[in-house]
């Protein structure tokens, strides 16, 4: 299964961002920052690949200042495989 994660360095815009997401009909949810990212601490919004480039108008419109990137998660075998997107 792969995800893309839209990685934030502050809550208070990843949860600003899933709303947004939300009311622009793309399916989306807050997860912690995964570990194997090594950006830290934070919030990430988790949406559908499928998602990606809708969520990616969406996100750039809103000028987040906090936004640290894309992350694509793909989970195998019970493991996280994670790789930063363009």
């Amino acid at each position: 299964m792969t995800e893309v994660l839209a990685v934030f360095r502050s809550r208070s815009q990843a949860i600003d961002c899933n709303a947004r997401l939300r009311a622009a009909g793309i399916p989306s949810g807050l997860v912690n920052t995964p570990r194997e990212a090594n950006i830290g601490c934070g919030l990430s919004v988790k949406l559908p690949q499928s998602a990606y480039e809708r969520a990616k108008r969406v996100i750039s419109n809103s000028r987040y200042s906090a936004f640290y990137g894309y992350l694509k998660m793909q989970t195998e075998f019970g493991r996280k495989f994670i790789g930063r997107i363009g």
